[in-house]
């Protein structure tokens, strides 16, 4: 029973932490749930939550107080955006180590389901790296997994673990399935919302691949200096990686000497790269080539 007392008093406690950092999103259709990135009122959440009135939203604080607010930027692709809310002096949540996240492991969320402000549930993250395609067909990537109970309104609403660090923004569930629910994971979060903020907005360049994350067998994560890199499924006839000779079953180890070990650091750097020219790091058959491709403005939402 001490044990039960103790696990129930730390969750108590986690919720009074990090609950403050929790607001509200309205619009005149609807609502949603975000988290205060800075002290000086960015608030991150999701773009479905905001984009149907993104000149009327409305942010409305832990002790009810309400904010007007303004959008400053969205992107599609991960259904981010981010708003900023009137004031300063806001509470804000830690994001966590990518590392540190792991299958089995509790999170509880928190959101506005249905406006019911501030509802927290419990649960543990159920995979990683999922793919999900949306109905317009975009796919978002990376994403948690967790079964931590999400309903509508808890979209743009932390998910954290014990520590109270942001492991990922909730984001979606499936249709008529019972405890199945998606995070947008605090990694992916994290460069998109910089972006955002710095742009207003995400310029992707885009080589032309479909693509997974792979783990390497422990002689070849030795021999590259890594435990993971992206394998090409595809290659689209007419893109830069077409150009360039990539090739289905091609390990991608890096871009610009940045190692890549998701699908996301490939969304990630090719978003950030300043020349149109990227360097690739490629193993083909067993051996290293260095590979140039000249990426262009991304266009087609679902390609990599």
């Amino acid at each position: 029973m001490k044990l039960l007392q103790q696990l129930s008093d730390d969750l108590e406690g986690l919720v009074a932490g990090a609950a403050p950092a929790v607001v509200g999103v309205e619009h005149a259709r609807g609502h949603g749930t975000g988290l205060f990135l800075t002290p000086d009122g960015y608030v991150l959440t999701n773009r479905h939550v905001v984009m149907r009135t993104p000149k009327r939203l409305t942010v409305q604080l832990h002790n009810g107080e309400e904010r007007r607010a303004t959008l400053v930027g969205a992107d599609a692709p991960t259904d981010l955006a981010v708003v900023r809310a009137e004031g300063d002096g806001f509470p804000t949540l830690p994001l966590a180590d990518p590392e540190t996240v792991r299958v089995g492991q509790l999170v509880m969320a928190i959101g506005n389901p249905f406006r019911l402000e501030q509802s927290v549930s419990l649960g543990v993250v159920s995979a990683i790296n999922r793919s999900i395609t949306l109905p317009d067909g975009v796919i978002l990537e990376g994403m948690l997994q967790t079964d931590a109970a999400i309903n509508p309104g808890n979209s743009g609403g932390p998910l954290l673990d014990t520590r109270g660090r942001v492991v990922g923004l909730n984001t979606l569930v499936l249709p008529f399935a019972q405890g199945i629910g998606f995070a947008v994971s605090a990694t992916t979060a994290a460069w998109v919302a910089s972006l955002l903020i710095q742009r207003g907005r995400v310029d992707r360049k885009f080589l032309g691949i479909a693509a997974t994350a792979v783990n390497l067998e422990p002689a070849l994560a030795k021999d590259t200096g890594q435990p993971r890199a992206v394998r090409v499924l595809k290659v689209q006839e007419g893109t830069p990686a077409d150009d360039a000779g990539l090739q289905p079953d091609d390990l991608l180890l890096g871009i610009n000497s940045r190692p890549v070990s998701s699908v996301d650091d490939l969304q990630r750097l090719m978003a950030l790269a300043a020349e149109e020219e990227v360097h690739l790091d490629v193993l083909r058959k067993g051996r290293r080539k260095d590979v140039s491709a000249r990426a262009r403005s991304r266009r087609e939402p679902v390609a990599a």
